[in-house]
């Protein structure tokens, strides 16, 4: 398998997130064997998700339950993403609610996984349907008090191009512009946000935002490391943010 690229940032330990002393792919059959079967504890309304980020454009390994519609092999989400880009400084993510693209409100859980060390090699998900209790909270709450936020969209699809994509039509929207219509320090916000969210933790997304953008993969790399050197020198380019390990662990 080839390995995909993720941070690493020096940790002892994490609250929550025990080291097992398992190699990956221990860690991955153990896991596996019981998801079938916390699924169904959890009712038709759970799906649970199995993420190994060393692989980010095929991170699925398993998937119990039928919630998001999401099969092995597919990628990582926007959550994902900023998991990769945290590294091994990762925290664990409770409760978090997420609408899906064909309209379902979720509330998640999403563990990262980590090697005996604290490295983070991958993550396992918990999606729960809560559609329709959300709609009714909403209704109730309409008659006693101020809304909750609204769910935070998130791509549960299997292509990390239509993540990818997803994430830059998300920020471009917060920018209230068009791509084609950005000014260079809009050109340059517009990155950081990217950055912060672990999209450039793929090295695929360089050719994608260089067509969004309509510039040469040279011009991205330049505003890439001059991005970074406003924000402290946090290096050259992608690549010198991400350090990735082998499959073998």
């Amino acid at each position: 398998m080839n390995s995909g690229p993720i941070p690493t940032h020096s940790i002892q330990s994490q609250p929550g997130a025990t080291p097992s002393g398992l190699h990956p792919e221990q860690y991955f059959r153990t896991i596996r064997a019981v998801m079938d079967s916390l699924a169904g504890a959890l009712g038709s309304r759970a799906e649970i998700v199995l993420h190994d980020f060393r692989q980010p454009d095929h991170s699925i390994v398993a998937v119990a339950g039928a919630v998001t519609g999401r099969r092995p092999g597919g990628s990582v989400t926007q959550i994902g993403m900023s998991i990769m880009r945290e590294g091994d400084a990762a925290k664990d993510h409770y409760s978090y609610v997420t609408s899906s693209p064909n309209g379902l409100v979720l509330k998640s859980v999403t563990v990262p996984l980590r090697e005996e060390d604290g490295h983070v090699f991958g993550a396992l998900c918990v999606n729960i349907d809560i559609s329709e209790f959300w709609m009714l909270g909403q209704s109730i709450q309409s008659l006693v008090g101020p809304t909750e936020q609204p769910p935070r969209p998130v791509s549960f699809i299997d292509d990390i191009d239509g993540v990818i994509t997803d994430v830059v039509k998300e920020e471009m929207n917060l920018l209230g512009r068009p791509l084609a219509e950005l000014s260079r320090q809009e050109r340059l916000r517009l990155l950081r946000a990217l950055d912060a969210r672990g999209v450039f933790s793929l090295q695929r997304s360089i050719p994608q935002i260089a067509d969004h953008l309509g510039l040469s993969r040279a011009t991205l790399y330049n505003d890439l490391k001059h991005m970074r050197q406003e924000n402290g020198g946090e290096g050259e380019g992608p690549a010198a943010r991400t350090s990735v390990r082998p499959n073998g662990g």
